[in-house]
């Protein structure tokens, strides 16, 4: 779970990979090449057609948002075709098949993808060619169930909880589960009674972070497929109706946030930008590339008006969000002072100050406005540190009145959650017993209960005022029962 840097054992190793790899990738280029062989090889919908589907596609017509009753994601619904009856595929028969017929452009456009520009003729070659060979499924997945909202995850251990949220009103508990969002009542969650509410089966199999909107109608996910595809999902909390799923990058996307006005959704990226789309319709609104590494963690001021990130690249920076423009590093730019990567980051409910926390265990408190010209060496937008943490911090938040901040840390497989007075930086309780590395906390709206979870796939639910725990429940369903409590 450690997103914060990569170690330098690895760099090592990757460093004789990439001369290995040199080496041979000389030694092939001196063969002569056989563009006949490579033509004469069958398409691959594993290797060549899916990943356009992904890219393209799968976002509109996937179980939870099947537009026009088409389904991209299970190869049998793929070929089927949707409302309009006429099949999609037509295995040996690309002109026969509609699928073709909706991506092929006709004066620079096409029907499919909807409001997007049209596949490049490549891609729609490949495709052509790919159906006229039989439109063959060799992926590793064929024969196996689909996961969806029909055939949702099972589990035989608790997935490790890497995100959760509370709803403004406190009535549901958000929880990351794998290619799921788990809703849970959260009384009947802390009473140890069934909670499970509502399961938001998506095409992200991690999730990476959840998030209210402010009205609580809306909750916003990211995640992805690593290595392969980024997602940023908009759900209808009431009715677990998928509103907007919009692939993004090419792996796992993070630290999503909401506007004050709900409009805007703002998250980062591990190709080290920072995006926000509007939340209604997907369109992107703001992009910047002023991080050099992994952007893990966003939020915006309390007027709207600016956007602040953190990155493994150990700096927060403040981002205009109207003219999407680069304003200033809040944090020290003094090489040395840094001392590693920040992964979570929030504004104070009702005032431009900012908590940061990452690598170095520490909380920290930062105003948002310089009002002095920087100079090297200087911190000088910080406000105050708290005491540091056992190991790195992945999670940091303000309770609703803002008066108290949670933080929940891992070292060694182990993790702790603390809670401190944001005013005077005081500890206020510890809680150093929850079996394994904490990645996620949040406060219910009524300030009364911190939920804290991570690697061992519970929720703990503490008192903030003790750090007691008040109850401890396994969220995601374990071999089809209800969530163990106690």
């Amino acid at each position: 779970m450690n997103v914060f840097r990569r170690p330098a054992w690895a760099v090592v190793i990757a460093l004789c990979v990439l001369a290995a790899l040199t080496s041979r990738a000389a030694a092939e280029d001196s063969k002569p090449a056989d563009p006949a062989a490579a033509e004469s090889a069958p398409v691959s919908y594993a290797k060549q057609v899916l990943p356009i589907f992904r890219e393209h596609c799968q976002g509109c017509h996937q179980p939870a948002m099947a537009k026009g009753e088409y389904v991209m994601t299970r190869f049998d619904a793929l070929a089927k075709g949707g409302e309009s009856g006429d099949a999609a595929i037509v295995p040996g028969k690309p002109d026969e098949s509609n699928l073709l017929a909706q991506i092929t452009p006709d004066a620079g456009k096409a029907e499919m993808p909807k409001d997007k520009p049209p596949l490049s003729e490549t891609q729609v070659a490949l495709i052509r060619r790919w159906i006229a060979e039989g439109a063959k499924d060799d992926s590793l997945a064929a024969g196996k169930p689909a996961i969806d909202a029909e055939h949702p995850p099972k589990y035989e251990t608790p997935p490790v909880i890497t995100a959760l949220d509370y709803s403004p009103d406190g009535r549901l508990l958000a929880v990351s589960g794998y290619h799921e969002v788990l809703l849970h009542d959260a009384a009947k969650l802390q009473a140890g009674e069934e909670s499970l509410v509502r399961r938001l089966v998506g095409l992200s199999e991690r999730i990476e972070s959840v998030r209210f909107s402010p009205d609580g109608t809306k909750l916003a996910v990211t995640g992805g497929q690593p290595g392969r595809t980024g997602e940023v999902q908009i759900w209808n909390a009431a009715d677990a109706k998928l509103d907007l799923s919009l692939p993004v990058t090419y792996d796992t996307v993070y630290g999503v946030s909401w506007s004050p006005d709900g409009k805007l959704v703002a998250f980062g990226c591990a190709d080290n930008t920072i995006r926000a789309i509007e939340a209604a319709t997907g369109k992107q609104v703001l992009f910047n590339g002023a991080h050099s590494d992994w952007v893990l963690g966003t939020t915006f001021s309390t007027k709207g008006t600016h956007l602040i990130t953190v990155s493994r690249d150990m700096t927060m920076k403040l981002i205009e969000v109207p003219t999407q423009r680069f304003v200033d590093n809040l944090t020290s730019i003094t090489p040395g002072a840094l001392k590693g990567g920040l992964g979570a980051v929030e504004c104070h409910p009702t005032k431009d100050e900012l908590l940061c926390a990452g690598s170095d265990g520490e909380p920290k408190l930062y105003k948002m406005e310089r009002d002095k010209a920087r100079q090297i060496g200087d911190d000088f937008n910080l406000i105050r540190k708290y005491a540091a943490m056992p190991g790195r911090v992945y999670s940091a938040r303000f309770s609703r009145d803002g008066t108290r901040i949670a933080a929940g840390s891992s070292l060694d497989g182990k993790g702790e959650v603390w809670i401190y007075d944001a005013a005077n930086a005081q500890v206020i309780a510890k809680n150093p017993d929850q079996g394994g590395g904490v990645f996620a906390v949040a406060f219910s709206p009524d300030g009364k209960l911190v939920a804290a979870g991570g690697f061992d796939g519970s929720v703990r639910l503490l008192d903030p005022t003790t750090g007691k725990e008040v109850s401890k429940a396994i969220p995601a369903p374990i071999a089809e029962t209800q969530p163990v409590t106690k």
